[in-house]
């Protein structure tokens, strides 16, 4: 069975990354065909980059860098799910992904954002950054629109709201792998 990991690119206290990750996970495991996994980077100690050596070799020197290869890749492809952050992505994001050059190289990803607006902005910005690894993205990116404001109870109702798209994605996953 193929394996998709949904990677969580928040760390950030009373964050609302954890909610639409099992949200999320609950919709794409509908699948008979994929398993899908959320990798939270909040669990993953990845300082900021301190390889000596550029990712694109593969020579990595520290054990937890070892690690995170072997853990990323054990993936045919990705979720990076993540809020917008002042009309970009969160560092602990793209610093995981800059740990690693190769593994990511044509695995098909797809940007799932959420925030007052959608996360447009962040998905855009994000977008250059799959691109220049060589990712395949696909079609289907929900951008999903969460305020902060919102009950646990109302961002339920509004993840559901979603549920059409994420059917879409995880038919996506599954033609694609």
């Amino acid at each position: 069975m193929k394996k998709v990991a949904i990677l969580v690119g928040s760390v950030r206290p009373n964050r609302r990354s954890a909610q639409v990750a099992d949200w999320l996970k609950v919709q794409l495991m509908k699948s008979t065909k994929i398993h899908f996994d959320i990798i939270d980077l909040k669990k993953v100690v990845l300082p900021m980059m301190d390889e000596p050596l550029l990712p694109a070799t593969g020579l990595y020197t520290r054990q937890k860098t070892k690690q995170w290869s072997k853990l990323i890749q054990g993936y045919d492809g990705f979720v990076f799910l993540f809020p917008q952050y002042n009309g970009g992505y969160p560092a602990v994001m793209k610093n995981a992904i800059d740990y690693l050059a190769k593994e990511w190289q044509g695995k098909p990803v797809s940007l799932v954002t959420f925030g007052g607006h959608g996360g447009v902005q962040a998905q855009i910005a994000m977008r250059l950054v799959v691109t220049t690894l060589r990712m395949k993205l696909l079609a289907v990116n929900p951008q999903i629109n969460l305020m902060p404001s919102d009950s646990l109870a109302h961002a339920d109702w509004r993840l559901h709201t979603y549920d059409d798209e994420v059917a879409l994605l995880r038919r996506e996953f599954e033609n694609v792998l």
